[in-house]
């Protein structure tokens, strides 16, 4: 246990310092002199961030060896945030960054394609259609002929459309015709110009008792085609077995609170073949495929040499086996085949480093820039070990800025100097690519065809360390970071942005009128270098009133602000805007901010894009005006509801008595509070209690599985998978008469208009006749849902359960969403 608990901690530190560099141990180096002799390569497919199989991944990539990666269809944006209140985009940015941090840990590769989460889908025939089928077709296509893996696993069957996600059973259809398509040259030719064709050997679909609905039916399953393999293997040089090294990989998908324990002994894994040859020998899923260096025109040499390597390695005396690496890295240069020679110099590169205990790095006196900007950047190398090693340039990119040293790096004494990084005037800015065009529900828009398929954005500063180690010249490129020390983390490595000279952000995200009375919005400018002066003006369509119309500001110093007031004066009619910025410095505008993502688990993420402040004036009336708020899983809702003129109180569990309760119009537990607040299970008899005395309890939406408690109110309720997920469906109103639909104000149908992403979701299918259901809606071709919004007289007060989901449509600003939520804080008064 101590070993697990050690290797979490250092897990912990090194993903705290995601950007310092990589520092191997000789158990390290010998896994990658290991892989570094295996020429075999497995992609795993499925539809979004944790659906893949970790301990498959870790497993073909620790025990086997081979190259093996995870092509995520999506980026997860529709999902839930159990971690923060960030949605849509941004919630994609943090799954992107968490696959990434499980491919860390496991040792896999991460790809994705165009395809935008656009929430739950019931058919894959909807998802297709959204999506745009080709399209992300092709990006499947153009992953696989540039990964060329050997061997496809599907994490989903493509057979049985409608019992899943549609969008995890689009992700094995893609995977099934992409497999014969990549090898077509008469396929996607537009990309025969960067890559080349490829046909896989073998197709499998990574079954388990799961999919038969239960151990009973699966042990009774035809298993002639299968291949079944135990995962369960326990790694020495580790202290891990692959299970502990796969729930710390799934671990790392915190934002949908996948948390795992670790598992020792037997674990079998499945694979079904759909395409291809069967292996014919129990050698596993490369049985008859070359995956040596023989594989390779030229190969065979640097595999003989590689093998003795790998066979005379000494793990007290790394440096011993940089002779031959040199021999061998010659060799790879030399090779024709642009796949494997690209791969096993980037490899091979990496072990010579270690080995010689060679620490090389690039840090940039501050953590961002703008375009035009010249930045000193210190720069260390160190070799420690007795290697022969010459530091003969660093060359900084972009402009190439470059120093000749031309020195010789004795063992353990450090070489330092510094360096100004020329930050071209045209630079673009640090920010995810697939977000840097306006996109569809279905699909990002990335111009730059070399991007697709990639994870993140490539780095745009680096520096550029040539060396000549044994005679042998070899380059070592470095991604340029900053670093600082913290006070409590010590030493603290930050990514180098390239950002605006200036950014603009509203104080609010959303800015509500429920009368005419002005509002003052407050407006920061935030400058990104020194001496910043100029104007601020903003601009709205329709009649709103905007006073003054531009106001001047002036910033002495590099990450100062000026904060700007403007008042607001909406029209007299119901209207939905976006308040727009435009600075102007001299002749040029700025009108986009600066989002910065930070988390312990995934290093600072920063998004620039357009600012703006969604404004609406609403027709609302509402009655009561202190409200309780128990917080769950993360959502915006108190603040939404301050914008309408509540006064919000968020509460702990610990607040949750009778006293303090009494003081409070409603009180609305938040998002998910049943499946993550675990001392909530100790205060249901609390907040019953205050329902029967008078009070309002309104309960959003929770999910059927993973409750902490089963009594989620007074009288019986039952959740269910049953969700709407078109947002367009229509709302039919099962009890027109009643207080929720009319008071204080009347809801009609125009209510749902412009709603988002979906009507709601995990609604109640079973209740005791105290409830009154309200509402029906159902997708298309399914049967009508009645548990959107229920309610029961308890008491002397009200309970409601609601899986409507405000939380996605008050961000959006749908006027409606507010008038039916404040009709719900005012029944019975």
């Amino acid at each position: 246990m101590r070993k697990l608990s050690f290797f979490l901690a250092l897990l912990f530190s090194i993903s705290l310092n995601a950007q310092a560099p990589e520092k191997l141990s000789s158990s390290d180096i010998y896994q990658k002199i290991k892989k570094l002799n295996f020429l075999g390569t497995v992609l795993y497919i499925a539809a979004h961030p944790d659906d893949e199989n970790t301990r498959l991944i870790s497993y073909f990539s620790n025990e086997v060896n081979a190259r093996t990666g995870y092509l995520s269809i999506t980026r997860g944006d529709g999902g839930q945030n159990l971690i923060g209140p960030e949605i849509r985009e941004q919630l994609g940015i943090i799954r992107t960054q968490e696959l990434l941090a499980a491919r860390k840990i496991d040792g896999g590769e991460q790809f994705f394609t165009r395809a935008n989460d656009f929430g739950y889908s019931k058919t894959p025939s909807e998802t297709l259609r959204i999506w745009n089928k080709d399209k992300v077709l092709s990006d499947v296509v153009r992953v696989i002929r540039k990964f060329r893996p050997d061997v496809i696993i599907n994490r989903f069957d493509h057979r049985t459309p409608g019992t899943t996600h549609g969008h995890h059973t689009s992700s094995a259809i893609l995977s099934v015709e992409a497999f014969d398509l990549a090898g077509n040259k008469n396929a996607f030719k537009e990309q025969l110009t960067t890559t080349q064709t490829w046909q896989p050997e073998r197709l499998f679909f990574n079954t388990s008792p799961w999919f038969y609905g239960g151990q009973e039916a699966f042990d009774q399953a035809d298993k002639s085609n299968f291949m079944e393999f135990d995962t369960g293997v326990y790694f020495p040089l580790k202290g891990l077995s692959n299970p502990e090294i796969a729930s710390i990989s799934r671990s790392q998908h915190r934002s949908q609170g996948f948390g795992s324990s670790g598992s020792r002994g037997s674990q079998m894994e499945y694979l079904e073949l759909i395409n291809g040859n069967m292996p014919q020998t129990d050698e596993g899923i490369f049985a008859g495929i070359d995956t040596s260096w023989s594989r390779v025109k030229g190969g065979e040499k640097i595999g003989k040499i590689l093998a003795e390597v790998e066979k005379d390695f000494d793990f007290t005396d790394p440096q011993a086996s940089i002779p031959k690496l040199t021999v061998a890295y010659q060799l790879i240069k030399d090779l024709d085949n642009d796949h494997w020679r690209s791969i096993k110099t980037k490899e091979i590169k990496s072990i010579i480093q270690a080995c010689a205990g060679l620490y090389l790095e690039a840090v940039a006196e501050t953590s961002y820039a703008t375009p035009g900007a010249l930045i000193p950047v210190q720069l260390e190398a160190i070799n420690r070990s007795d290697a022969d090693i010459r530091l003969l340039e660093i060359q900084l990119s972009p402009n190439d800025s470059h120093i000749e040293p031309n020195v010789s790096l004795k063992n353990n004494i450090g070489w330092a100097n510094a360096i100004t990084l020329k930050i071209p005037k045209n630079s673009l800015f640090t920010s995810p690519y697939w977000l840097k065009k306006e996109h569809s529900i279905g699909m990002y828009q990335v111009e730059d065809n070399s991007l697709i398929s990639q994870a993140e954005t490539p780095e745009y500063t680096r520096a550029t360390f040539r060396l000549k180690i044994n005679e042998t010249e070899i380059p070592f490129e470095k991604r340029i970071v900053h670093k600082y020390t913290d006070p409590v983390k010590g030493e603290t490595y930050q990514p180098f942005e390239i950002v605006p000279a200036v950014s603009v952000e509203f104080t609010e995200d959303m800015l509500i009128f429920d009368n005419e009375d002005p509002k003052t919005v407050s407006v920061k400018v935030i400058s990104a270098k020194d001496s910043i002066e100029g104007t601020l003006s903003l601009k709205a369509e329709g009649n709103w009133k905007i006073e003054p119309l531009s106001t001047k500001f002036n910033i002495p110093k590099k990450g100062g602000a000026a904060s700007l007031q403007f008042l607001i004066t909406p029209p007299s009619r119901q209207s939905e805007v976006t308040l727009k910025p435009e600075v102007m410095i001299g002749e040029k505008s700025y009108s986009d901010k600066l989002v910065r993502i930070e988390y312990p688990h995934f290093p600072t993420q920063t998004l620039v894009m357009p600012s703006g402040l969604k404004m609406a004036k609403l027709d609302i009336e509402k009655h009561g005006e202190q409200i309780g708020y128990i917080e769950g899983a993360g959502d915006i809702v108190p603040e939404s509801l301050e914008q309408i003129g509540y006064n919000v109180t968020k509460l702990s569990p610990q607040d949750i008595t009778a006293e303090i309760l009494s003081k409070f119009d409603a009180v609305v537990i938040g998002i998910r509070a049943y499946n993550t607040v675990e001392e909530l299970k100790f205060k249901q008899s609390e907040l019953f209690s205050y329902v029967e005395n008078g009070g309002t309890l309104i309960t959003q939406y929770n999910t059927s599985r993973g409750l902490v408690t089963d009594r989620l109110s007074p009288f019986e309720l039952k959740l269910s998978r049953d969700r709407v997920t078109e947002e367009n469906a229509e709302v039919t109103f099962l009890a027109p008469q009643h207080p929720l639909l009319n008071y204080p104000n009347k809801i009609t149908k125009k209510d749902f208009d412009g709603w988002v992403q979906e009507r709601g979701l995990y609604f109640p299918d079973e209740w005791s006749e105290e409830f009154t259901p309200i509402l029906s809606m159902h997708d298309q071709g399914e049967s009508p849902k009645q548990g959107s919004l229920l309610v029961a007289k308890y008491g002397k007060g009200y309970y409601i359960y609601t899986g409507l989901s405000f939380f996605r449509e008050f961000p959006a600003g749908v006027p409606g969403a507010y008038r039916l939520f404040a009709n719900m804080i005012s029944i019975g008064k």
